[in-house]
């Protein structure tokens, strides 16, 4: 168990759905038993009044401690506050004082010894009360002007003090500038009246001046001259505090400490009579009560302070000593002595959980059992060392097949797929899949297509859009509703000479047939859009005309290639990433400047001897606006960047297989242009697209499509390289680009295999982030078997052919 958590000796749970308060609490011998033992006390909003003899050998149950439940009584009203004092006259025993929001009301509580094994009896017994005219907020008690007994000062929701002398009323003051009511305490060693203002500050009342404030009597506007001529109510004294006060405590165990104690939001302070601050205390938490009790050091003062981080704290001045932890959030915390131990701690919570605790620890009686030590068995070990070693064995023969020899593709039963937003429906599907057989991991890896059913819906054609595509093929004309029956449902035109794709980001797709060519169009008013669509009509023309036996079918692309549509596309996402730049930028420098004001104003609020802040003050909240402006707009800029480069992504596929319908390249030059013109699977912050792609092209300009083969050595040979960055502008890409694709259409072969044939020592730099160093490569010999190992190199040699 831990030291610091507080130790329950008893608790009780209050009802179900009842909300409880500071001034729902409090202790004290309430049936004046004459034993000196206190009782628990408490009331609810709900109107239930408790009280309560803990004992150390009650035994709680789902009911609750019944056998320390001395009397519960459901009242008409709500209880606000309750209070145990000598509150009838010619009387020394203590009562019951419970404030209600519209009436007071003294109780008298007794006990009967019972003659039968149920126990004693109490009974609740009004004595008096007071019906007020004025909704209530918190009341406090003393002997007012030095009268026999305890009054009552009850204080009202509008800011009237209202005193009471037992049975009687006395007078009634107005609180001047009052707005909202505060905690309210009484001072008896200078008759006084504290409370807080909505001011934040601390007010001090005579009770000699309330009592000749004859004009406080009722409510005055202060900007108007007095309509009587009585005195006006002005505090002995004030302390500004500055923050909302959440309770008062003026300590009356020793008349020889002078202290006021108030805690605040953020601070706890502690004032002598005269408002003079003792010490104060700031507080790394936020608090919920606090109670002074005496201190065994002359000149000190404890306090039990609780938080909302459960916590029960307790201090000496402004030294922490113990922390102890609760379960509940306290809300009310006392000090009672009980017949078993003294000095219990009782606290509640807004729920209703009475808790009477204290600190420190129990003993513990738990003794470590001894261990008989044992030899170890090395036989033993040495067989559990053959049995595993056995085990590894069989599992590395079995590596590559799942449990009981079963293929891996076997284990793959089903896969949940998600469809991408709209504007990322060009999803390369893919998956891996990490299984475990007989304790060996294994990993699959599969690749599949999305249905386009799960990316568009069948449409009315277009019949003017801004971008235009042609594909021819060597066939007759097919019907397009037995090439998509999916959408041929829903398809307006029976004929199937044409179809319309709407995508679920709002943009359309129309395929025309030509009724006497042999060609077909594809058209929309997005360059981007169109790729998913010719590829899919592409590779269902090749699955149709195999299913028909047709051998010799070609497909090819005749017109000229969209290169401005697709340079669009480059110029856009290019001008986001330098907006990006230029936000981040920025950035930076509002942020340099927030921190040097904050450095002047904190020098400034340092500074002993007061200045003007010189409109520093504004300067900071123009500069915050500034970066919250600046940050959100980075942050759109981001969105919409991540947004192009995916549509950069769809307009360079669809760039590709233009060109490969255009040349009739193979797959494996396919493959070659798409890592070309597609290195970066997303942008980031140090490497972008436009680099990269400009690097690989260039690096393809000077090896496989270079005019001559001198060219290729050099660029092989070449070392290093500068280190990518953002250019300038994309004029250097485009060219790059507009050249590669003029060489392919003059008859370059992209190959990789050129570059084995050149015997020379080359080091290569890998496309990574700018400030991550190149690693060097050996020489090459091998053709066809590194093949693969070459692409991947080749693409840092990219990086030399960008000079």
């Amino acid at each position: 168990m831990s030291l610091f958590k507080a130790r329950d000796w008893w608790s009780a749970a209050l009802g179900e759905g009842e909300e409880f308060d500071q001034g729902c609490l409090c202790v004290g011998d309430v049936d004046n038993s004459g034993t000196g033992h206190d009782k628990v006390v408490v009331g609810s909003y709900m109107g239930m009044l408790r009280i309560f003899s803990p004992h150390a050998n009650t035994k709680t149950s789902e009911g609750g401690p019944a056998e320390a439940l001395l009397l519960e009584v459901q009242l008409h009203n709500a209880i606000v506050q309750v209070e145990v004092g000598k509150f009838v006259s010619c009387s020394d025993l203590l009562h019951l004082a419970v404030l209600h929001p519209r009436k007071c009301s003294i109780f008298s509580v007794s006990g009967t010894a019972g003659n039968v094994e149920h126990g004693d009896q109490y009974q609740l017994k009004l004595v008096y009360e007071h019906n007020l005219k004025r909704t209530v907020c918190n009341m406090t008690y003393g002997a007012f002007g030095g009268v026999t007994g305890h009054s009552l000062c009850i204080q009202s929701m509008d800011g009237m003090l209202m005193f009471f002398e037992q049975d009687s009323y006395t007078f009634g003051r107005f609180l001047p500038g009052f707005l909202l009511p505060g905690p309210l305490v009484y001072n008896p060693r200078t008759d006084s009246v504290l409370t807080v203002s909505s001011a934040r500050q601390l007010e001090s009342y005579r009770y000699e001046t309330l009592a000749v404030a004859t004009e406080a009597e009722s409510r005055q506007d202060p900007d108007l001259n007095p309509k009587t001529g009585g005195k006006r109510l002005t505090p002995d004294w004030t302390c500004v505090l500055g923050e909302q006060a959440l309770d008062l405590c003026v300590p009356s165990y020793s008349h020889a400490s002078s202290s006021v104690f108030v805690l605040g939001e953020r601070n706890l302070y502690c004032l002598r009579d005269n408002s003079h601050i003792r010490f104060m205390k700031k507080l790394e938490f936020n608090p919920s009560c606090f109670l002074p009790f005496a201190s065994v050091t002359d000149g000190t003062t404890n306090l039990l302070l609780g938080n909302h981080t459960n916590m029960l704290l307790v201090y000496q001045d402004v030294t922490l000593k113990w922390a102890a932890q609760l379960s509940f959030v306290p809300v009310a915390v006392r000090l009672a002595n009980f017949p078993e131990i003294k000095g219990v701690v009782v606290s509640l919570s807004s729920d209703g959980h009475l808790l009477c605790s204290y600190m420190g620890t129990d003993p513990s009686f738990f003794s470590t059992p001894k261990v008989d030590a044992r030899e170890a068995d090395y036989e033993q070990v040495d067989a559990e060392m053959k049995k595993l070693q056995r085990f590894i064995r069989e599992a590395s023969r079995t590596q590559g097949t799942g449990g009981g020899g079963a293929p891996l593709k076997q284990l793959v039963k089903t896969l949940h797929t998600t469809c991408c937003p709209p504007a990322l429906f060009w999803f390369d599907g893919g998956f891996r899949c990490a299984l475990c057989s007989s304790g060996v991991p294994r990993v699959l890896q599969a690749r599949f297509s999305l249905p386009l059913a799960l990316l568009c819906v069948p449409s009315s054609p277009a019949k003017t859009t801004k971008f235009k595509i042609t594909v021819d093929t060597n066939q007759p004309p097919v019907d397009l509703n037995a090439v998509f029956p999916e959408f041929a449902v829903k398809s307006e035109d029976k004929d199937g000479n044409s179809l319309a794709f709407q995508f679920l980001s709002g943009a359309k797709v129309t395929v025309l047939a030509s009724r006497t060519s042999q060609r077909y169009r594809i058209q929309s008013d997005r360059f981007e859009d169109m790729w998913m669509v010719v590829k899919e009509l592409v590779q269902r023309f090749d699955q149709h005309f195999s299913k028909l036996g047709v051998k010799d079918f070609k497909k090819s692309f005749s017109g000229p290639l969209p290169l401005q549509e697709y340079f669009l596309s480059v110029d856009h996402h290019f001008q986001l990433r330098v907006s990006a730049q230029q936000y981040q930028d920025l950035l930076s420098e509002r942020a340099v400047q927030f921190r040097a004001i904050q450095r002047r104003l904190l020098t400034r609020f340092k500074d002993k001897t007061p200045a003007p802040l010189q409109n520093l003050d504004t300067l900071l909240d123009a500069t915050y606006s500034q970066v919250m402006a600046l940050a959100e707009a980075a942050e759109q800029n981001r969105a919409l960047l991540q947004e192009a480069f995916v549509r950069l992504r769809g307009a360079t596929h669809l760039l590709v297989l233009l060109l490969t319908l255009w040349q009739g390249l193979s797959p494996d030059q396919t493959a070659i242009l798409e890592a070309t013109l597609l290195p970066l699977l997303q942008d980031t912050p140090q490497l972008g697209w436009e680099e990269s792609c400009d690097a690989a092209v260039s690096h393809l300009l000077r090896s496989c499509l270079s005019r001559s083969p001198k060219d290729q050595a050099t660029s092989l040979a070449q070392q290093g390289g500068p280190v990518l960055g953002l250019p300038r502008d994309t004029a250097r890409l485009k060219k790059h680009i507009a050249l590669m694709c003029d060489r392919i259409g003059k008859g370059g072969r992209l190959t990789l295999a050129s570059e084995a044939n050149v015997p020379v020592q080359v080091q290569v730099q890998n496309l990574a982030a700018p400030g991550e160093s190149g690693r060097g490569g050996g020489r090459r010999e091998e053709r066809k078997e590194g093949g693969r190992r070459v692409r991947e190199e080749g693409g840092g040699r990219e990086v030399n052919g960008a000079s």
